[in-house]
């Protein structure tokens, strides 16, 4: 099979759900005659026709709720935020109602919201946000963001089957960077299930998108030059958590680093760090740490840009400083 990237591997997962359930349709802005701003839904107007493909005006509040109305009445609708940074015009009608119809009112919200997110490609302060810490504590929300190809097609087919509302980010640095060939059939990926991305034994690296790749980068450098065996994590499944695979990477190495592209201030790390501690704690032998983007809004110009986000080196050193404690 021909290899295929991760952009074109999450339309391949639009285009079956959408060939295998006729409840599935998409919504968002430009995403018809166009294909969307990144051209993701390319070529899907002209197979499912406007009454699937709806370009929607500029109003994410307006569509969201849209959608939440279509997936109480039997639809799976998936709705694309044109930048993932804009998902914050959706905050109150997906915590408020979105995430809480079961609850309140016995009704399902089986919707997908997935647009572009994160940085390393010069976007400035509106358009590289990682916003996925600010919903994470919202229950009634499923939160995924796959790092390769094959997991984004087999979680894309996932977060439409799922009866709850899922957000998917998709990170934009990924889209055109990385290709694989994708296994054959009707492949699906399971929401709230950890990746093994790399073995090692001195220390694990615990990570998720474009961050998975900056930490395989060290776990070789680290490898190559320090003799250190290195296991990279990848989360890929936010809410849920995968707390199983976290405890026995714990378990294997004792030496924990946290790295994500969100700032570290209210960051996942957080999280993570406080179910290690009250689930493994005892098999730590040094403290759990974290390389995560300095708190500021993220700067245009590429020096900044690079100094903010973790790098390479910056996992390096912090796991050297954590393998010698």
């Amino acid at each position: 099979m021909a290899e295929v990237t991760y952009l074109e591997a999450i339309r391949q997962g639009l285009y079956e759900e959408m060939e295998r359930d006729p409840s599935v349709f998409c919504m968002g802005e430009d995403i018809g005659a166009y294909g969307g701003a990144f051209k993701v839904t390319d070529g899907l107007l002209e197979r499912f026709g406007a009454d699937r493909v709806i370009d929607t005006p500029i109003s994410e509040t307006g569509f969201v709720g849209a959608a939440a109305g279509a997936a109480h009445m039997g639809m799976r609708p998936v709705c694309e935020m044109q930048f993932i940074d804009f998902l914050s015009c959706a905050y109150s009608i997906l915590t408020n109602y979105v995430a809480t119809a079961r609850y309140r009112a016995f009704l399902p919200c089986p919707m997908v919201v997935r647009g572009p997110s994160g940085g390393y490609v010069r976007g400035g302060p509106f358009h590289s946000q990682n916003p996925e810490a600010a919903f994470l504590h919202t229950p009634g929300l499923k939160i995924v963001y796959p790092s390769t190809a094959s997991d984004a097609k087999g979680m894309i087919k996932s977060a439409v089957r799922d009866d709850d509302c899922v957000l998917f980010f998709e990170h934009k640095y990924l889209y055109r960077r990385i290709k694989e060939e994708l296994p054959e059939g009707d492949h699906v990926v399971p929401i709230g299930k950890a990746r093994l991305a790399r073995e090692g034994k001195d220390l694990s690296i615990i990570t998720y998108a474009a961050t998975v790749w900056k930490s395989l980068e060290a776990a070789e450098q680290l490898e190559r030059e320090d003799g250190l065996s290195v296991e990279v994590l990848d989360l890929r499944s936010l809410l849920p958590m995968d707390d199983e695979a976290i405890v026995a990477t714990v378990k294997k190495t004792s030496r924990v680093l946290i790295v994500h592209e969100d700032t570290a201030t209210g960051g996942i790390a957080g999280e993570i760090t406080a179910r290690i501690n009250e689930l493994a704690f005892e098999w730590l032998d040094a403290p759990v740490r974290r390389v995560a983007a300095h708190d500021v809004p993220l700067p245009y110009a590429p020096q900044l840009e690079d100094f903010v986000l973790p790098q390479t080196p910056d996992i390096v050193r912090a796991a050297r400083w954590l393998a010698a404690y």
